[in-house]
């Protein structure tokens, strides 16, 4: 039995989660799936983006389905949806966060670190009006996520790329010696540095290059947007954070979309590529999670969203991907 605590999140979220739950329901799979509130519903109903019952229902499960969070009205808010997210992923401790990228000649995976630096150090304001963010690093926090990206090279094409700033940065200079010294550990995988504003134009210019990006909490968070931009672009951009245990959080990439909220149009391919990898990390059916991937593919190919310039509804590209699922999970 697979347990999911399903957050549906605020804008598309619950739209697109739907979608996700109704595929996994439609699976060869036990599932027994929990909804709880999360974001800035949560906020408004009970004044808190992550609730207590919400959190207790995370760490009792087998993964974690997120859609998106955001609320327009509490855009400046002192308690704020993002909050919540953060919080999630600290309590969880999912310190590698996986953003696959692909496409036409390109096949990339961006491992970040998702519990340390900028968004979880020190900051504020000080009475002279200046604010201030602390980045800062442990040996041992950088030591895990490099082990995971060496791992996962493994099982790939046996190339790393870590990214840092090591000519500005102290933190980078840990960054840089902790993976040279894990590395060493991992013979077969091929090794390079580079900075991350070398690491931008290359994903820009040739993201053919990469197989793994290793990097830093807030470097991770702006090159994995830009990879997906190769690939398409964020409606289509995927992730898993996984931590030394269950439960692992899984999530797309985009934001909450407001805008088109509650109109059925909003692509669920993103969400879709996410429950792939929780079918690949959290329920170990890596070809239930390889059809399902196909099953996303054919469907962009065949019945495409509006924001991809088709005409296809959620509901469309909903039942296009079950009908490609049960043709192929039928011959299993």
């Amino acid at each position: 039995m697979l347990r999911v605590a399903c957050l549906p999140g605020d804008g598309i979220g619950p739209e697109v989660t739907a979608v996700a739950i109704e595929v996994l329901r439609a699976l060869p799979l036990e599932v027994e799936v929990e909804e709880h509130a999360f974001g800035g519903g949560a906020i408004l109903a009970e004044g808190t983006p992550l609730p207590d019952d919400t959190l207790a229902a995370c760490k009792a499960a087998d993964a974690v389905v997120l859609g998106a969070v955001g609320l327009p009205e509490l855009e400046g808010a002192p308690v704020r949806p993002e909050q919540g997210l953060i919080g999630l992923r600290k309590e969880l401790d999912v310190y590698a966060n996986l953003r696959p990228a692909t496409g036409p000649g390109i096949d990339l995976l961006i491992v970040r670190e998702l519990v340390g630096g900028l968004y979880y150090g020190a900051s504020g304001r000080r009475p002279d009006g200046t604010a201030f963010d602390t980045c800062e690093y442990t040996p041992e926090a950088i030591e895990r996520v490099s082990r995971r990206a060496f791992a996962l090279a493994g099982a790939r094409r046996g190339q790393v790329t870590s990214v840092d700033k090591v000519n500005v940065l102290e933190t980078s200079r840990l960054w840089r010696e902790t993976v040279v010294r894990v590395a060493a550990d991992y013979p077969d995988i091929e090794l390079e540095h580079l900075l991350v504003d070398t690491a931008g134009m290359q994903l820009v210019q040739n993201p053919g290059r990469f197989d793994v990006i290793l990097t830093e909490n807030t470097f991770g968070d702006i090159l994995s947007d830009v990879a997906a931009g190769t690939c398409g672009g964020l409606g289509l951009a995927a992730s898993a954070s996984l931590g030394d245990g269950r439960p692992g959080i899984f999530e797309p990439v985009h934001g909450s979309a407001p805008d088109i909220a509650g109109q059925g149009i909003a692509n669920p391919a993103a969400m879709l590529r996410s429950i792939a990898l929780l079918l690949r990390h959290a329920a170990d059916e890596p070809e239930l999670a390889t059809a399902l991937e196909r099953a996303v593919d054919r469907s962009l190919a065949e019945a495409p969203t509006v924001d991809l310039g088709g005409d296809a509804t959620t509901a469309d590209f909903a039942g296009s991907v079950l009908e490609q699922l049960q043709a192929a999970t039928s011959r299993r």
